[in-house]
């Protein structure tokens, strides 16, 4: 499904400020894969998630995802192919347009109309519909300026809109860390939904190592640019978070939340 070998970034190259972000990473992500990823500040995950998408330019290495090279596809071009959401939820959406504008914009990404707000009556059933989904009575609200909503009501429509048009991969950055708790636990309910119903290939970061353990089938640590575990199965059942802290000396108070 996502195939990474190799992958190198280096910041600031040949300056006194020169890091590398990313020390050849390699990875596989089998179809249906739900990977949390977990790691100190500067670990390099969200670099690893902007070169997957195409963000920043990748220095060396390779990107393949369902079998096509798109280590050098253009950001806009991938976008048809990847889905993501971040930490903020004010970046997912349009503010001043309605519900079902931001929808339909997200929706006819694939589709020959392109990006447009026009709706149909045949759209707009399919939202009312898909909306139910999220349980927040936001189907009834569709007219509404999406500035109106909560921040987890928000990140939750955020969520709808990256899966709606169905991508290959769904790339997810701390998408609830600017969320209250209970709105947190909603927008993760609805992240292992549409991952599970679709068997949607899904990276996320987190901060949070208990919600590492506990959500998709895999979780990967990374440590200086370099994935440092990689667990899935048993092993990942019998993890724990103190026995994580423990094994790799992690630090970060933020993660033991």
């Amino acid at each position: 499904m996502l195939k990474v070998e190799g992958l190198t970034k280096v910041f600031g190259r040949g300056t006194i400020n020169e890091m590398t972000a990313l020390d050849g990473v390699d990875l596989n992500v089998a179809p249906g894969d739900f990977i949390t990823i977990i790691g100190s500040n500067g670990a390099g995950k969200s670099t690893l998630m902007n070169c997957i998408a195409g963000v920043f330019p990748i220095d060396s290495g390779k990107i393949v995802l369902d079998g096509a090279d798109i280590s050098n596809m253009p950001e806009h071009k991938r976008a048809k192919m990847i889905g993501r959401v971040f930490q903020d939820p004010l970046k997912g959406t349009a503010f001043d347009m309605t519900i079902e504008e931001n929808l339909s914009i997200a929706y006819n990404k694939k589709r020959k109309r392109g990006f447009q707000a026009g709706i149909n009556r045949e759209d707009r059933e399919l939202f009312r519909e898909k909306l139910r989904m999220l349980d927040m009575g936001l189907e009834d609200r569709m007219k509404e300026k999406v500035r109106l909503l909560s921040g987890g009501q928000r990140q939750a429509l955020t969520l709808f809109m990256a899966v709606i048009a169905e991508p290959r991969l769904l790339l997810l950055d701390e998408h609830t860390a600017a969320l209250d708790p209970s709105a947190a636990r909603k927008v993760l309910e609805l992240t292992d939904r549409f991952a599970e119903s679709d068997r949607l290939c899904t990276m996320m970061i987190t901060h949070n190592m208990k919600a590492a353990l506990e959500h998709g089938n895999r979780t990967i640590l990374m440590q200086s640019g370099k994935i440092k575990m990689d667990i899935s199965g048993a092993e990942r059942d019998a993890m724990t978070v103190e026995r994580l802290v423990e094994k790799f000396e992690i630090d970060n108070d933020r993660m033991l939340l």
